[in-house]
């Protein structure tokens, strides 16, 4: 069994406390403790889910026995308790990005190593069956050589106005949405990033008193010559269909694959609503024969995947083979990614390409 601890129980970290009370239930893992620096919250969790609860993640993690902790504080804030969970050993899964500096990234995993620990970044968009179809068919070559591909992706403005509205100035629409298909073109292509270039707009959320971008466009180009653009925002009206508005598509020498993540198939318009498009696939709540809630999607099983991957170095698994078998994105790849991210925020501000290292 995985002894489990949270920090920070916002909206992704009560998925990952759902995700692992389900664990639980198979006797599979332990939800220890969980920690969030808002004492009602934490309280009302504590009470929900039956765990011990802490406003300090050092006393937390000092004082419980656990095998792993996932870290879902804001974007700019996850350095360092990972770091001070390397220091003591334990097992961890962050949310993305893995931090907002490449420095940031190399000391967790300098820790990491040193601790003989498993850093594992919650890029949940490889779990999405029709991404890892997407994977295959590239990695195969069934497209020949990938020349160029585009990506898009879109938050209603709800998101860093309301959502986030105490930490979105300390991020951007790539730490927060960008880095997801950044992480998925690479590992299709197989390529780490060599050069960016973008630009940047701040005017609506500026206007809300809120400092940084609406939106951000960039180019990257691959290791393997291969250019994909990226354009982001978070201010779509807040009557949008979807929270988030996403595709990704690739063009070869040999075909073209196209996914559309936002429009699945199903639509809805109501009184009530108005127009609606679901991601049902993503998290999905239903019920055993019981009567207990079970929470499915890919969105969940990024996070089952964590437990799983610790159980096994428990067992006597190595990383070697962990790290050869896994679809998990790991510490080295979030480096890489925050490598690129990082990059083409430098290319905004000086107006120039920028190489990534």
């Amino acid at each position: 069994m995985v002894k489990l601890a949270v920090i920070g129980t916002g909206r992704y970290g009560v998925n990952i406390i759902h995700a692992f009370k389900q664990l639980e239930y198979q006797n599979i893992a332990k939800l220890v403790s969980i920690c969030d620096i808002n004492q009602h919250t934490l309280e009302n969790y504590c009470k929900k889910y039956s765990v011990k609860g802490y406003l300090d993640y050092r006393e937390m993690l000092d004082k419980e026995d656990v095998d792993a902790v996932a870290v879902a504080t804001p974007d700019h804030l996850h350095k360092q308790p990972c770091v001070y969970a390397a220091n003591l050993g334990k097992h961890i899964l962050v949310e993305k990005p893995m931090d907002i500096t490449v420095e940031g990234c190399q000391e967790i995993l300098e820790e990491a190593k040193k601790n003989k620990v498993l850093v594992q970044v919650d890029f949940h968009k490889r779990y999405d069956p029709y991404h890892q179809q997407l994977y295959r068919d590239i990695r195969s070559g069934k497209f020949g050589t990938i020349e160029y591909g585009y990506v898009h992706m879109e938050d209603r403005i709800e998101v860093p106005s309301k959502w986030f509205s105490t930490w979105a100035h300390n991020s951007s629409p790539i730490w927060f949405l960008g880095v997801h298909f950044i992480d998925l073109v690479r590992w299709c292509l197989g390529a780490n990033g060599k050069v960016a270039y973008a630009t940047g707009y701040k005017v609506k959320l500026k206007q809300l008193g809120i400092d940084t971008y609406d939106s951000i466009s960039a180019k990257v180009i691959f290791e393997n010559n291969a250019s994909v653009t990226f354009d982001t925002c978070w201010i779509l009206p807040e009557n949008f269909e979807a929270v988030v508005n996403q595709s990704i598509r690739f063009i070869g020498t040999n075909g073209l694959i196209e996914c559309d993540t936002q429009d699945r198939g199903t639509r809805a318009c109501s009184n009530e609503k108005g127009m609606e498009t679901y991601n049902v696939g993503f998290i999905f709540e239903s019920a055993d024969v019981c009567g207990n809630t079970v929470y499915k999607g890919y969105g969940i099983e990024s996070i089952n995947d964590f437990v799983y991957n610790v159980l096994h170095l428990k067992k006597g698994g190595d990383f070697e083979t962990l790290k050869k078998n896994s679809i998990a994105a790991f510490g080295e790849d979030g480096l890489e990614v925050t490598k690129i991210a990082a990059a083409i925020h430098k290319s905004i501000e000086t107006g120039n390409p920028t190489d990534i290292k």
